[in-house]
């Protein structure tokens, strides 16, 4: 189990947002297109990447996702105190 993971995300503040992004996803859309012209997160100037990061940097909904994740897969929405997240494991 890796202790450090290389992800990105794209943050919205409601379930429709999040799920219009599913949907562009699934439309071919690339991951850091959507999340440079959406995400709320200031991660989202570089494409939603958040960089490196080890167990316990998270909040634990986001974490757990994140590291159930293989590489180069894209999570279901996670629901955090932030809003809600799609994440893309990238390395």
């Amino acid at each position: 189990m890796p202790n450090k993971i290389h992800c990105a995300h794209i943050l919205v503040k409601t379930e429709n947002e999040v799920k219009a992004v599913l949907e562009r996803l699934k439309q071919g859309e690339k991951f850091a297109t959507i999340a440079e012209e959406i995400s709320l997160c200031p991660s989202g100037k570089r494409g939603g990447d958040l960089g490196t990061f080890s167990r316990g940097k998270m909040v634990r909904e986001f974490e757990k996702a994140a590291f159930s994740l293989q590489k180069g897969q894209v999570s279901s929405p996670v629901k955090t105190k932030y809003g809600h997240h799609i994440i893309k494991r990238l390395e």
